[in-house]
């Protein structure tokens, strides 16, 4: 069912809660979340609670043995910034780790504990709350230590991914006795006592503990018994980073994008500045997905080869956000007839539900826009004995060999080889946008299909369309390799499919429909604020009006 704006007017101590917006991939988060906002807390405390609670009700999507990214605005200073807390991959990480001796890539990369990067979440939780909130983190952390340690009924998309994702869960004594039994019955509550302990150890003692302290010993002994690689040292080392958002634009709108090493604010970017001088409006439906699709093909190209962590390898920046760059590069478009990836360019070689978004804003004009993930569902589908806490499987996001597509079939070069201590290239892209009288506030999960949603919806808002219309948009994909169209059932009709075939595309229709978009929009003159969550999942938007 279509979870459309719930508004709220509750009354606190007789005097009317201040007006706030959360949109959140599970309605226990938007709780959580909405408890922060109504006894003290600011957007960027929510944004903590919201986080941590997603950790424990949706664990195929995001954990705390994950990472992400926060994108804060924060209206005092009227000022952005990006708190990248993305994983790193181990100290004894070699780049051709995951190829046998024939040199073809294995499995380790998406299951089991080598599969995982070193977790940014709680650092980079520890930091928001003291730096941007109000209340503490141990205020911020009890509605997730609740949920662990009281238990809650997953819902269906949980019990889909552990349908999915069972034979990997099940060679992890702690992850088969976590989730493979508690699933038995579909009814019963999913209980997560030692992830509670986790939690209350993080809120008692902050990221200290699971970096230097019990945790992190803890989590290292049960990873090398399993067969990994992580080291003390590995945790001892890692550190959030601060990042300059991009700034740019399209059309009327101005935009507020993520940086390296996240590809997600780069190749919007491109799509847009090679569609910025074209009225799609006036075209009929078959010639916009045509020309959209060559935009994202030529924009997902410049991401296979320039892109990785900006600590570790040189990325033209100045040349890839150019508009006269981009458009250049469009030159080769032909309106009737579909371009050849492989003929772009002569280069070296070139994420489904498995990651969360949620968007919130409170009354003061404080907003963040975030995407957190443990890449494939459940990750790893590794546990830590004694922790409940569920490993990432990020390390596959790195390109493994030239030439070889990850579990999403993104193909990547020599920029985003693996490395020790390096982040690896993400699609996440969480986002601000402004037009003359309206912001947004906008982020989805969706693997390599993130940023071309995104996309897709920004032209939606630019061209007026509302908080629902937005989430529930039909999708189409094009990420340069594989060279076809992806589309959801019924986003192309027969007749358009007939008239991209004509012009040179191959389409493969997703069984699937895909995404699970949570959006936020305000009317700047007004004030009034919209929000929704994407009707292909379960999640819960609310708005307090004033």
């Amino acid at each position: 069912m279509f979870k459309v704006i719930i508004i709220i007017c509750v009354l606190l101590h007789g005097v009317q809660a201040s007006p706030y917006a959360i949109a959140t991939a599970h309605p226990l988060a938007t709780q959580a979340g909405e408890e922060i906002l109504q006894n003290g807390g600011n957007a960027f405390d929510a944004a903590v609670a919201i986080s941590a609670a997603l950790a424990v009700v949706e664990p195929y999507g995001s954990g705390i043995g994950g990472g992400g990214f926060w994108l804060l605005h924060d209206a005092k200073m009227n000022t952005d910034i990006m708190v990248d807390g993305r994983e790193v991959a181990p100290l004894a990480a070699t780049k051709d780790m995951y190829l046998d001796e024939q040199g073809k890539p294995t499995r380790d990369s998406v299951n089991g504990p080598r599969a995982a990067g070193i977790p940014g979440v709680i650092a980079a939780l520890d930091y928001i709350s003291a730096h941007y909130g109000n209340l503490d983190l141990a205020t911020n952390l009890a509605a997730a230590i609740k949920y662990a340690r009281e238990g809650f009924v997953p819902g269906e998309q949980y019990q889909r991914f552990i349908k999915m994702r069972a034979s990997t869960l099940s060679k992890s004594p702690a992850a088969h006795e976590i989730f493979i039994q508690s699933s038995q019955d579909h009814k019963s509550k999913l209980v997560q006592k030692d992830l509670a302990y986790s939690l209350e150890l993080i809120a008692e003692h902050g990221q200290e503990v699971f970096y230097h302290g019990e945790l992190a010993a803890t989590l290292v002994q049960g990873v090398q018994q399993a067969g990994g690689i992580w080291q003390l040292e590995d945790l001892h080392q890692y550190k959030i980073k601060l990042r300059t958002p991009i700034k740019s634009s399209y059309k009327d709108l101005t935009l507020v994008l993520p940086p390296p090493p996240t590809s997600g604010g780069v190749v919007v970017t491109q799509i847009l500045s090679m569609l910025d001088s074209i009225e799609l409006d006036h075209l009929s439906q078959a010639q916009q997905v045509h020309v959209v699709a060559e935009a994202m093909r030529r924009a997902y190209q410049d991401r296979a080869v320039f892109l990785g962590d900006p600590d570790f390898t040189e990325i033209p920046m100045q040349m890839l956000l150019d508009k006269q760059y981009a458009q250049k590069k469009f030159e080769t478009f032909d309106p009737q007839r579909a371009s050849v990836s492989q003929s772009l360019a002569d280069i070296e070689a070139g994420e489904g539900q498995d990651t969360t978004h949620f968007s919130v804003i409170d009354a003061a004009g404080n907003y963040v826009a975030a995407t957190l993930s443990i890449n494939y569902p459940f990750g790893s589908g590794f546990v830590a004995p004694g922790t409940g806490i569920l490993l990432n499987d990020e390390m596959d996001d790195f390109a493994i060999a030239p030439g070889v597509g990850n579990v999403y079939g993104l193909v990547g070069s020599e920029a985003n080889a693996i490395e020790p201590g390096k982040r690896m290239l993400s699609s996440m892209t969480p986002l601000f946008a402004y037009s003359k009288d309206r912001l947004l506030i906008a982020g989805t999960p969706g693997g390599s299909r993130i940023i071309s949603m995104l996309a897709l919806a920004l032209i939606e808002f630019q061209q007026g369309a509302s908080s629902d219309e937005i989430v529930s948009r039909a999708r189409f994909h094009h990420q340069y390799m594989p060279d076809v169209i992806q589309f959801e059932k019924n986003a192309l009709s027969q007749e358009v499919q007939q008239a991209l075939i004509k012009k040179g595309h191959t389409l493969k229709e997703i069984s699937y429909r895909y995404g699970n978009m949570q959006v936020i929009s305000k009317h700047m003159q007004s004030n009034n604020m919209s929000a929704a969550s994407d009707p292909r999942g379960e999640g819960l938007s609310v708005v307090q009006a004033e």
